[in-house]
Formats: structure tokens, sequence, C-alpha cells
């Protein structure tokens, strides 16, 4: 019997077009315009925190029990190992841009923070791709239902309430009504509630702020 690791191909969709998005929307901004930056960097910090507990879940979680169970392709983890801690690399930049940025809305900061931006989303994009074509068809294999199930609930146990609900908003937003589906069907109904009457309402506003350019 396979895992269906399908929701984390829908997961990743999120991770590509937020990274794009904000390299374009930064770069849009006006010089000075710091009320503009502000939304912006609080965006991007949603986006990191979403990113930063996908990776440290395949860390704990994954990596370890794969590596205990595989034999030829162990270098296929090792691999997404390594290229974690490139993207930790980028968001190491960033962590230095985005404030620089945001306190000024200054043209050079801005040109910073769009490079480190664009140096991210490579590192990242490289790191999806693979991790699509060779690790899923292999955690599919190796890991556990109980497994698989427990990489959402760190993401749900270490990411506040607020941010869950964007980044769950992220996930559905280019999500087929197929994979919307998928993704409601193991939430709790108490938590489907909250999110049609909460949630969704409260992303569309967010994202008319994040992307009013």
């Amino acid at each position: 019997m396979t895992v269906n690791t399908q929701d984390m191909e829908i997961v990743h969709r999120a991770f590509r077009r937020e990274s794009r998005l904000l390299i374009d929307l930064v770069a849009a901004v006006t010089p000075g315009d710091t009320t503009r930056a502000r939304v912006l960097a609080a965006h991007f910090r949603d986006y990191r925190l979403g990113l930063k507990n996908h990776h440290e879940g395949e860390d704990e979680l994954l990596w370890p029990p794969l590596l205990s169970r595989v034999d030829m392709e162990a270098d296929i983890v090792l691999r997404m190992e390594v290229q974690h801690q490139r993207i930790e690399a980028t968001f190491t930049a960033l962590d230095k841009a985005v404030p620089a940025w945001e306190s000024t809305a200054g043209i050079a900061e801005r040109d910073a923070l769009v490079a480190a931006l664009v140096a991210h989303r490579a590192a990242l994009i490289e790191h999806l791709d693979d991790e699509e074509a060779t690790l899923l068809p292999l955690a599919s294999r190796y890991v556990t239902e109980q497994e698989w199930a427990s990489l959402g609930e760190h993401l749900v146990a270490n990411t506040p309430k607020l941010t869950l609900l964007t980044l769950f908003g992220m996930v559905l937003e280019d999500a087929s009504p197929q994979e919307r589906a998928l993704l409601l069907s193991v939430l709790p109904a108490p938590v489907r509630g909250v999110w049609r009457v909460v949630g969704r309402p409260r992303y569309v506003r967010h994202m008319r702020r994040v992307r009013a350019a």
C-alpha cells in the first residue's frame, strides 16, 4: 500500500507562486513608500514561517524514517537535506534585506531585496522540482500514513492560528475543486466551519492588500 503524497504537490504550488509574486510586488514598490513595504514585509514573514515549518517537519519527521528504510536511494534523501540548507542560507540573507528595505523603502534596499528574493526562488524551485520527481515517489512507498500525516500536524502545532489561516488560503488558491475537497476533507468539521466563516474572507482581504499593485 502506498501513501498519497499529492497534498505536498499542492502545497509546493503555493510556495512557487508566492515566491514569484514577492519578487514582482517588491520590485514595483514606489521608493519611499514604507506603508506598502510594511505590508509586503509582513506577508513575506508569513511565507517564510510557512516554508520554514514545512521544511523543519521534513527534516525531523520524514528524512529519518526514509534513511532507515532505503538503501540505494539514500542519496536522494541526503540531497534533499543539502537543498534545505541552501534554502536556509537564502533566508539568512533575506532576514537582513527585508527589515533594511521595510524601514526605508529605499531604491538600493529594494534592489538588494529583489536580488535576495531571486536567489531564494532559484534555490527553492530547484528543490521543489527535484523533491517531486525523486523524493515523493520514494516517500509514497516507504513511509506510513501516520508518518505522512505528522508533517501537517507539525506545521499546525508550530504556526500561530491566524498565520495558519493565511497559509491555508495560499494552498487552496490555485487548487482544483478536487484538490480543494481533498485538503478540506482532512479537517475536522468545526475547523472547516472556521475556514468558511473567518478564514476565507480574511484571506481575501489580506491578499487584496498584498497584491494591491
